[in-house]
């Protein structure tokens, strides 16, 4: 992954890394550079406006700095107090739970075993300024850097790295495993990470942990010259968790190698070595397109939605289908039409047509994965985020939605885990809707979501008899316990792009 978006686009943006707001949540839509992000909202400024009120006397009682106090856990209570205020009720936290940090700690502590399994993860290798992406200087694991407090004053592009990326998912967050993915490009020498480079981070992060915390994805390039060999060399030599593909081809576009899942004689021929193989799930990017993508990517749109997905469902159900961001597209600017249409008919462009999947197709094989499209909409229109989940969960059933954080680009995934924690569907988008509830933070629907789903479709055996997740032993855990000992410091950076300001 990398941005995406043209040289005028990325012209409009700056780098997320670069705001010391301190806030916990994003004040901004962020987006991975797959996507043109919108201008900050007039509700986005006040949340801000109103975290820095909160968050002043409540540190100064505490004697601390505000940013250190938005690092603890009553610092995120107040974050979400002050989502509350002003997107409306969409979070269930109390404010004593912001006044009373031992109070927030305590949940904090209790929540903290929960298992969580992050299907999308994202960081970028070494390379140098005269050829991009070109050469890999390979990974570090332990170092002194996760315990210094000065990272964050570290480079956006070091920041991408390996070293901070364990830093920010695995001893800032609550995140248990994760899926380490990449995306190709029509010219090789600039994927972000190819299919050996991703097997190589996952066997160190599995070997200095004692356990398996990190599966990888290998990358699938339909139509590429020699796309086929790699799929048979990939098989042999790395055995993968899962393929991951583009049907847009390369999503810098405009790409010569688009392709659909349903063409029978490009992609099934593919499928068959792979169900033989025993590697039986594939995902696929969906979703997440660029305001101006016919410009620059003609056809990209008509290959980004989920059109080509049901009938190769059905005519594969031996394999399980994930679609990466539920399809999510993001809304052309302005916005005001997309949101009405969700509140008029509860329509949302390309997620609905996801949900719908199952039932037109008579199939139980697809998963929906919420990479950045929770990310996004959580801090652009919560509402419409609940609607999100409320519309995969009744389409595709709980059990068939995996969480995602697309991080490293909205940094530790910690927020996007509390956010949905602490979410909560209204009444009103219940009935008119027919959704569910989400419950509560360690509840059923959550749990599953949150980890449980992607444990059972990967084979992961997550628990002991006494349901605590089996990973609290490993040397993972024992360094974040002695990073905790020391007094956290999570940064409170994303490193994605924003829209820039005047």
């Amino acid at each position: 992954m990398g941005c995406f978006l043209t040289p005028d686009e990325l012209g409009k943006t700056t780098r997320a890394s670069r705001l010391r707001n301190g806030s916990p949540i994003p004040t901004h839509a962020v987006t991975n550079g797959e996507f043109t992000p919108p201008p900050r909202s007039e509700l986005q400024r006040r949340f801000e406006a109103r975290l820095r009120e909160l968050a002043e006397p409540l540190a100064r009682k505490q004697g601390m700095a505000r940013r250190k106090f938005l690092k603890t856990a009553a610092g995120m209570a107040a974050a979400f107090v002050a989502m509350n205020e002003v997107f409306g009720p969409h979070f269930v936290v109390e404010s004593a739970e912001a006044t009373d940090p031992e109070r927030a700690a305590a949940r904090a502590r209790r929540l903290a075993k929960q298992f969580v399994f992050d299907e999308q993860l994202h960081f970028i290798r070494d390379y140098n300024r005269d050829a991009r992406f070109k050469r890999f200087l390979g990974f570090r694991t332990y170092t002194s850097r996760f315990l210094d407090p000065k990272i964050g004053e570290a480079t956006s592009n070091e920041l991408l790295k390996f070293p901070n990326f364990v830093k920010e998912v695995f001893l800032d967050s609550d995140t248990k495993v994760g899926m380490l993915t990449g995306s190709p490009n029509d010219d090789i020498q600039d994927w972000h990470l190819n299919n050996d480079e991703i097997v190589a981070a996952c066997k160190i992060v599995n070997k200095e942990a004692g356990s398996t915390r990190m599966l990888g994805h290998a990358i699938m390039a339909p139509n590429q010259p020699g796309w086929m060999e790699e799929i048979d060399r990939v098989h042999k030599l790395h055995k993968p968790a899962a393929w991951k593909g583009y049907t847009m081809g390369d999503p810098s576009g405009p790409s010569k190698y688009m392709w659909r899942l349903d063409d029978e004689k490009l992609m099934y021929p593919a499928y068959e070595r792979m169900v033989k193989a025993g590697v039986r799930i594939v995902c696929v990017h969906k979703g997440l397109l660029p305001d101006n993508a016919e410009e620059v990517m003609p056809g990209a749109t008509a290959h980004s939605d989920v059109s080509d997905l049901g009938k190769a469902a059905k005519d594969w159900p031996q394999i399980s289908w994930v679609v990466y961001h539920s399809g999510f597209r993001p809304a052309p600017r302005p916005s005001a039409a997309y949101e009405k249409m969700f509140e008029e008919t509860g329509r949302i462009d390309w997620v609905s047509d996801l949900a719908k999947i199952p039932e037109t197709f008579g199939v139980k094989n697809v998963y929906g994965e919420i990479g950045s499209s929770f990310a996004f909409t959580c801090v652009t229109n919560p509402r419409l985020c609940a609607g999100m989940l409320g519309t995969l969960i009744k389409g595709l059933g709980a059990d068939h939605v995996l969480w995602g954080t697309d991080s490293i680009w909205y940094g530790s995934p910690q927020w996007q885990i509390e956010a949905l924690r602490r979410m909560e569907i209204s009444i009103d988008l219940q009935k008119k809707f027919g959704f569910a509830p989400l419950g509560d933070a360690n509840g059923e629907v959550k749990r599953a979501i949150l980890g449980r789903n992607a444990a059972r479709l990967h084979g992961l055996r997550i628990a002991r008899v006494d349901g605590a997740p089996s990973y609290d032993g490993d040397r993972f855990a024992m360094l974040k316990e002695e990073y905790e000992r020391l007094g956290p410091d999570r940064s409170n950076i994303a490193y994605g792009y924003i829209a820039r300001e005047n």
